[in-house]
């Protein structure tokens, strides 16, 4: 009876040491941002804001539509300055110097960002410079390749087009 009793108690103490791990994580799961039902008009700021700063982990969506967790937490900070009243300048601004000019979805026109800016424009000279380049190839081989009939051959296509036989 005893070592049944023992047995027992191994066994819930193992499940127990098992599920541990796992009642961790749900606690440490990210969170979703708080909704900022607090006031509308904030909650408008927090939203125009989001949609201007880009979620570092998904680099296509904005944090207002990432659910990754650092979008979360970049919602929250924009929350919390919200409610601590800096303006959307400065919470952008914030963000940038924090993260750099990458987490806005439009950078600023600068030295460090200009090829972002310039980058498809020249690569679109540089595809029509080519195509250019393989046209002029393309024709003056042509015209080298071909030439003039011998009279030989004169004879033989008008034959032919005349539907004559030899």
């Amino acid at each position: 009876m005893i070592k049944r009793f023992i047995l027992a108690a191994a066994a819930l103490g193992a499940a127990a040491l098992l599920a541990l791990p796992l009642a961790q994580t749900a606690q440490a799961a990210p969170r979703e941002a708080a909704p900022t039902a607090f006031d509308p008009v904030a909650h408008k700021r927090v939203v125009e804001v989001s949609e201007q700063l880009r979620c570092l982990v998904c680099q296509n969506q904005s944090i207002a539509e990432s659910n990754a967790e650092l979008a979360v937490d970049l919602r929250n900070q924009v929350i919390e300055q919200v409610k601590a009243g800096k303006t959307n300048q400065e919470i952008v601004d914030y963000m940038v110097d924090r993260y750099g000019d990458f987490v806005l979805y439009k950078p600023p026109f600068k030295l460090s960002t200009a090829i972002l800016w310039l980058g498809p424009l020249c690569l679109f000279l540089i595809g029509i410079g080519a195509f250019y380049i393989n046209l002029r190839r393309r024709k003056r081989l042509v015209a080298e390749s071909v030439k003039p009939l011998t009279a030989q051959e004169k004879a033989m296509a008008d034959d032919l087009l005349s539907g004559r036989k030899e």
